[in-house]
């Protein structure tokens, strides 16, 4: 894969090759060009093994989707998404998926794509991945066959439960407790774990049908001392009605733990093994998150562009001003830089992984700080631009403001990126 930014590209391919020009309007264009293997299977009736952006942003648009009931609009997405065949690169190709293994790079244009059309496609496709990740990464057989195909199919939605009340980006306040026991019942021998505790600001928490849970197996342990488990939404013990409202609506909720029983085989990767197993698949995700940003913010920026050559003032278009070419000017920098920054990240990721999984923490980290701190950027100078238009509740420019604003804080605030980033250069 080569990321080509800006001006007139020249590439020879071979058959089965593709070029993916990330631009949605607005700005410089982006060029990937992706190599493909041209003996890989096609999904009948779906998107092809490569990353299929073009016809992902003539699909998406074309969604009829009444976004009013956020949870009503994310189980929808769901199942477009799932029909559709996009699903299946939040998979590997031997769980039904797109492509061999979990692709940065298919993520990030994937999300960057959505992103641009529809946040809450965006955050429905998002979530499937990361609520299934760690099953891709440590799930046994059985455990892998039971929940990522239905994941692909859209069967099934995921979760990812980490965050607690007072163990956000400090996993090692973690609280949750789980506590093996093996007892006798009925004549049969019950190897268990009960889970008690909270967790919250759980994406699709209360409409998943499963949740990876991470909880103290170790209490004195620290990080060392976390286990991640697989949790069916219907087990007794687990409430997940104390729904959150945000600012930019999508499905938030509370998860209350109380003498909740899995059977030991719900244990997902090694004892004690939990927060490494976290860290590796947030790895995965993050380089997407600022791909999300960066479809908002060439969404704000497509908005900005043609208010600026229809709207008319003092005889003149707003595009027309000097001052309004050089906010657009500035605005299109922003974008392309936090573009190279996602790509790097998404591209070093996989890359990684063909060397026996490098951690590329920082760079994503880089990533998702640039892109969406650019992208709020982006976004105020769009809205600052449509003048009052801007904060008319149901315009674009401003449901993107609010949309971003959380972002910057949704899987890793950015002060802890920034935090990840200055130990790494201490550690250089």
């Amino acid at each position: 894969m080569w990321v080509l930014p800006g001006g007139l590209t020249r590439v020879a391919l071979r058959p089965g090759s593709l070029v993916v020009n990330s631009s949605q309007g607005g700005g410089s264009k982006d060029t990937w060009v992706l190599r493909d293997d041209p003996h890989a299977a096609h999904h009948a009736g779906g998107p092809r093994s490569g990353i299929a952006a073009d016809g992902l942003r003539d699909w998406t648009p074309a969604q009829a989707v009444d976004e009013a009931d956020d949870r009503a609009a994310c189980r929808d997405w769901v199942r477009r998404l799932g029909d559709g065949g996009w699903l299946r690169y939040c998979v590997a190709a031997e769980h039904g998926g797109a492509l061999p293994a979990l692709d940065s790079r298919a993520l990030v244009v994937l999300r960057e794509t959505l992103a641009f059309h529809s946040p809450l496609a965006d955050f429905a496709f998002a979530m499937q991945g990361l609520g299934s990740g760690a099953i891709t990464l440590a799930g046994t057989p059985a455990q892998q066959a039971t929940y990522l195909g239905a994941v692909a199919r859209g069967d099934k939605i995921a979760a990812f439960a980490l965050s607690e009340p007072d163990a956000g980006s400090d996993a090692g306040a973690m609280k949750m407790i789980a506590s093996h026991a093996v007892s006798t019942r009925a004549g049969s021998t019950f190897d268990h774990y009960t889970l008690n505790g909270t967790k919250t600001w759980i994406s699709n928490g209360g409409i998943a049908d499963f949740y990876c849970v991470f909880a103290k197996t170790d209490v004195a342990a620290g990080t060392r001392g976390i286990t991640a488990f697989i949790v069916d939404a219907d087990t007794p013990g687990l409430d997940s009605t104390e729904h959150i409202e945000v600012m930019a609506p999508h499905p938030l909720a509370t998860l209350k733990f109380k003498d909740c029983e899995v059977p030991a085989s719900a244990q997902l990767g090694a004892l004690n093994g939990g927060f490494k197993l976290a860290m590796q698949t947030l790895d995965i995700f993050r380089a997407s998150v600022a791909g999300a940003a960066l479809g908002f913010a060439r969404r704000a920026l497509a908005e900005a562009v043609t208010h600026a050559r229809q709207r008319q003032m003092f005889g003149q278009t707003l595009a027309d001003f000097q001052l309004t070419q050089a906010k657009l000017g500035e605005m299109a920098a922003l974008v392309d830089a936090a573009a190279l920054l996602t790509y790097r990240a998404a591209w070093l990721r996989d890359e990684g992984e063909k060397r026996g999984g490098v951690r590329v923490t920082a760079e994503a980290a880089m990533a998702k700080m640039t892109a969406t701190e650019n992208a709020q950027r982006v976004i105020d100078m769009a809205l600052q631009m449509h003048g009052g238009l801007g904060v008319k509740v149901g315009t674009r420019v401003e449901s993107l403001y609010r949309d971003i604003r959380s972002l910057r804080i949704y899987e890793g605030a950015t002060e802890v990126q920034q935090l990840i980033i200055g130990k790494s250069v201490l550690q250089e």
